[in-house]
């Protein structure tokens, strides 16, 4: 039985990690006032662009890299439009989607395991392998915490450094300012257009990790539609953390944990139908949202950004 928890424990946090990196960059991109939609196709283009890029050089810092600036690049193109053009920025965001996820496939074509290159990043002998630490990875259940790939333990310093940032410093305080009142922002002398392209850019490089940490450790690897709609999930993640990063590890632990556990069942041989097990984590996620949603709504406690979604320019004043 401890053995079982303990695998299932491992899975969980392997799970969740892709999901905590993309949730805290787009935290940080809701604070500033800019909703981005785009997290699906910007993780599916960083996703088959870190895989290729350790196919064709087998360094996975640069997998990494190139994760990022992908979803760097992405990111940038829906802060043009959404804070210089002032686009809808529910329309640009999905655009983003539509466009990533149709380019993922394009170019992820002669990668997947239909194709003569190899499907598993370790045939080119480059993946992220999971790292022991001595002692502590050897104690029950707990050890599983202690057995995890370098992108996993990066998560454990990210979630206390991103609360910290925003809610104990300066610049932390600017940018929730410029998401709850610009016009007061602006007073202030905060540069409302270059804080939001900022944080907008920024959540895009963790999304980008996000979509690595899928082919490059959860998933070696590369496959059509590899992150199975985690992108929208990351967006009812943000609203379940109340835009607070030190809660976002909570969502992903649920949907970590209900992913594992639906996968130990599928290999038990049990008759329920694949699909139907497939189904559980993405139930549990929007049954829990809608919970924790209207209790908070009850207690008049919903953070969400005032100005969320709305553009700004100084002659709006």
């Amino acid at each position: 039985m401890i053995e079982l928890i303990t695998s299932l424990m491992a899975i969980t946090l392997r799970s969740g990690a892709s999901l905590i990196y993309a949730t805290v960059g787009e935290i940080y991109t809701e604070r500033s006032g800019i909703l981005n939609l785009g997290i699906e196709g910007m993780m599916l283009m960083s996703a088959v662009t870190s895989f290729a890029t350790v196919y064709h050089t087998g360094s996975l810092f640069l997998g990494i890299l190139m994760a990022m600036l992908v979803g760097g690049a992405m990111a940038s193109i829906h802060a043009f439009l959404s804070i210089t053009m002032r686009a809808n920025q529910v329309v640009s965001g999905l655009s983003i989607t539509l466009f990533g996820s149709g380019m993922a496939s394009f170019l992820g074509q002669r990668l997947g395991p239909e194709s003569n290159k190899g499907y598993l990043v370790g045939l080119v002998g480059a993946k992220f392998e999971p790292i022991a630490i001595p002692f502590l990875s050897k104690l029950p259940i707990i050890g599983a915490i202690f057995n995890q790939d370098i992108l996993t333990y990066i998560v454990y310093l990210l979630l206390p450094a991103g609360w910290y940032y925003l809610y104990k410093t300066r610049n932390g305080l600017n940018l929730r300012a410029v998401g709850e009142n610009p016009q007061t922002a602006d007073a202030m002398g905060i540069n409302i257009a270059k804080v939001r392209y900022l944080y907008t850019i920024l959540g895009g490089m963790l999304v980008g990790i996000g979509g690595a940490h899928l082919s490059l450790s959860y998933a070696p690897g590369w496959t059509e539609n590899i992150t199975g709609g985690r992108g929208w999930i990351v967006i009812a993640l943000v609203i379940f953390s109340m835009w607070n990063p030190a809660r976002a590890v909570w969502g992903a632990i649920l949907f970590g944990g209900i992913n594992a556990v639906q996968f130990r069942l599928q290999a038990s041989g049990t008759t329920i139908p694949a699909a139907y097990l497939n189904m559980l984590p993405y139930l549990a996620t929007i049954f829990v949202l809608v919970i924790l949603t209207w209790w908070e709504a009850l207690s008049k406690r919903v953070g969400a950004p005032s100005a969320l979604a709305k553009s700004y320019m100084r002659e709006d004043k």
